[in-house]
């Protein structure tokens, strides 16, 4: 159920019904949905209760195909959607009805694969899917970071640190080809290039990203890279750049993991390191838990501003596929600039921050998949 649970979360097994089948080939589609009802002590000063979706897992519907092409090889193809559960409307715009992902490619038993389209990089790929964060065993997006860290400001991003080390899989990497290796003796690893399409410049507006896993019984190493240039930033010779290491244990029914990321503005010098730990217990008969921390700390270009995070959910499973749960999460921020507001992810309004250095969020909510 643990290891379930967590995938249930982030995507990385689903119950698959056929929607057709051919010969030698398959189309299936599956999906998640979660719903809630959240509550914020202090949003720009005032207590605030509203509904709230796609929390502890996003709200996607996917469609996956493959080919058998003889030999070991296949083809493939993915297109999945997110919505807001709220009005159905598509996220993030109008009209984007498989910005999640859109791909199409080959496999190889032996070799791997070559994918070509929308698709996460490896922050997200090798080590949130990885199981390194513990984000999504305590408190889904609202548990990744952004914190007082406006001033990082990431382009294209609705405060300007939402997400910042892409670990929630909040964006992906447009008109990219993605390499995925098979697991040698517990090792697999990764590449993938964005295009820039800049004629007569081809690194500007570009993207490049590396992953390294490793899992043996009970233990998982991974590590994750990627640096994506902005047309705001340099031109589009500078970016957002990050990397991180995790580690995970499990030791009957506990999950323990270990997380730091690096995320740096190569136009700015601004930087923030985040080192966090997390633990996820299946206690036993329906019911799991999890506890995260996070230490987030921007460097003098970022006033030294620094924030604390706890996060803490208990979960009751209705059914493999159905869980209701409870959360909550605590953010502490401090630094050198006097006006330092705390800032839980995933709060997205202009006034969502708090008015002064501590922010506390409580959520209960249902999410399922299908």
């Amino acid at each position: 159920m643990n290891k379930t649970g967590i995938s249930m979360c982030v995507g990385l097994a689903a119950l698959y019904f056929p929607a057709a089948a051919f010969a030698q080939g398959s189309v299936t589609f599956s999906g998640m949905i979660d719903a809630g009802v959240t509550y914020v002590n202090n949003q720009h000063g005032s207590a605030n209760t509203f509904f709230d979706s796609g929390i502890y897992a996003p709200n996607l519907l996917t469609f996956k195909g493959m080919e058998d092409l003889g030999g070991g090889n296949k083809a493939l193809f993915e297109l999945t959607s997110q919505f807001d559960l709220g009005n159905g409307s598509t996220i993030p715009g109008a009209g984007q009805i498989f910005n999640r992902t859109a791909l199409v490619g080959v496999s190889n038993d032996r070799f791997g694969a070559l994918t070509f389209g929308n698709q996460y990089d490896f922050m997200f790929e090798s080590l949130t899917l990885g199981l390194f964060d513990g984000a999504f065993l305590a408190g889904g997006i609202y548990d990744f970071r952004q914190g007082p860290f406006a001033a990082l400001a990431v382009p294209d991003n609705p405060t300007g640190a939402f997400d910042f080390d892409r670990m929630g899989g909040a964006t992906r990497v447009p008109n990219s080809v993605k390499y995925q290796s098979p697991a040698w003796y517990g090792i697999r690893f990764g590449a993938l290039y964005g295009f820039g399409g800049t004629p007569g410049d081809f690194s500007a507006n570009s993207t490049m990203s590396f992953g390294l896993n490793y899992e043996r019984g009970p233990l998982g190493l991974g590590a994750a890279y990627v640096d994506v240039k902005y047309p705001q930033l340099g031109n589009g010779h500078d970016g957002i750049r990050n990397f991180g290491f995790g580690a995970h244990y499990r030791l009957g029914s506990v999950l323990a993991v270990l997380l730091y990321t690096n995320t740096m503005n190569t136009a700015t010098g601004a930087q923030i390191d985040v080192y966090k730990t997390g633990v996820q217990w299946d206690i036993g008969g329906a019911w799991s838990t999890g506890l995260d921390y996070a230490f987030m700390h921007g460097n003098e270009t970022l006033d030294h501003n620094r924030a604390h995070q706890i996060s803490g959910a208990l979960q009751y499973h209705l059914s493999k596929r159905t869980f209701v749960y409870a959360q909550a999460i605590y953010q502490r921020a401090s630094g050198d600039n006097a006006v330092t507001q705390a800032w839980i992810t995933a709060l997205l309004q202009p006034d969502a921050a708090a008015s002064n250095r501590s922010q506390t969020l409580a959520r209960v909510g249902v999410s399922t998949r299908f």
